[in-house]
């Protein structure tokens, strides 16, 4: 059964909201305008599930040290800074629902706030020995660069196989859990096999938290996300690959030329949303969510039982059975 937030985020409660004062004092600078922007960014937070990752990971994996609040923090931190950064790129005016920085700020402001919250998580990272951290987010930031890159390129020709579907997804989206919970481990002292076995526990949830959100974009389950966005960015996501890969090469040459040419015309989208439908890609992509879902919960299962344990596993249900 699903649980909310605060229920899961239980164990980990009192380091959270330390967690918040400290992310705050990291954020500060001497510059008046940089401490507003700062101050607006930290306001507008979402659900936190980045810090609950690593924490809930450093309990599970022998236990949250000062050095898994710098953890969390780098890694909210550069996060930040790749999001206003994309706000910039993509001339994105809101976030969550929320004004962007570069809506408020202008371009020029965003750019620059997105390279000093950079500098501030490089910084904090060198200043505090925490090198193997650094080693791990940086890692995730170049892999998401990686898949964001490949997405646009092949957005361009349409042709995308369910194989580097799955690249772009692991990069893009699974590389930045996947880095919570190996930081989360590495914060604990943990071996080198548990922080392996703890990124590869957050690269399959990334894998099913980024099938969920591809399937919200055929209104399933969906509250508050535009359908068929996906479609007009002519983004190829599972349900469609699963869809072209049944269809003729007839339909399939169709599909794509209507993706290609209309992808802004309301219409053409509801023929691929239901071309998609009728062919199974729905049902196809659930199974596949269900299995990378399946495989997390396998890797916590080698973990003794804890309250860390308990809720990390809340926590990935959480992630497939979200409505937004």
């Amino acid at each position: 059964m699903k649980q909310d937030l605060q229920q899961i985020q239980a164990p980990i409660a009192s380091e959270m909201a330390d967690f918040e004062k400290k992310f705050r004092s990291f954020m500060q600078s001497k510059v008046k305008l940089l401490d507003h922007i700062t101050q607006y960014i930290v306001r507008r937070k979402g659900k936190q599930m980045r810090p609950m990752f690593v924490f809930l990971s450093s309990g599970l994996s022998g236990g949250i040290t000062e050095a898994s609040y710098r953890g969390a923090a780098l890694i909210e931190l550069l996060h930040t800074a790749t999001l206003v950064h994309d706000d910039v790129v993509d001339d994105a005016n809101y976030r969550r629902g929320f004004f962007s920085i570069n809506a408020l700020w202008k371009n020029k402001i965003a750019v620059l706030v997105g390279d000093y919250l950079l500098s501030r998580g490089l910084l904090l990272s060198v200043e505090n020995d925490d090198f193997d951290l650094l080693k791990i987010v940086s890692n995730a930031v170049r892999e998401m660069s990686e898949g964001e890159l490949l997405q646009i390129s092949k957005a361009r020709t349409l042709n995308i196989t369910e194989e580097v579907y799955y690249t772009i997804i692991r990069q893009k989206t699974a590389s930045l859990i996947s880095s919570c919970c190996a930081v989360g481990a590495a914060t604990a002292n943990a071996t080198a096999e548990t922080i392996e076995k703890m990124r590869l526990f957050g690269e399959k949830v990334g894998m099913a938290f980024q099938i969920k959100d591809d399937l919200f974009d055929y209104g399933e389950d969906v509250v508050g996300k535009p359908v068929g966005i996906d479609i007009k960015e002519k983004k190829m996501t599972l349900p469609l690959i699963y869809a072209l890969n049944q269809s003729s090469w007839v339909e399939r040459k169709k599909i794509i030329y209507k993706i290609r040419n209309g992808s802004e015309n309301k219409k053409i989208v509801t023929e691929v949303i239901d071309f998609v439908k009728a062919s199974g890609g729905l049902e196809y992509s659930q199974k596949i969510m269900n299995d990378f879902y399946q495989e997390a919960l396998a890797i916590l299962a080698d973990f003794p039982e804890s309250p860390y344990k308990s809720s990390l596993s809340s926590l990935v249900t959480y992630t497939i059975a979200r409505k937004k």
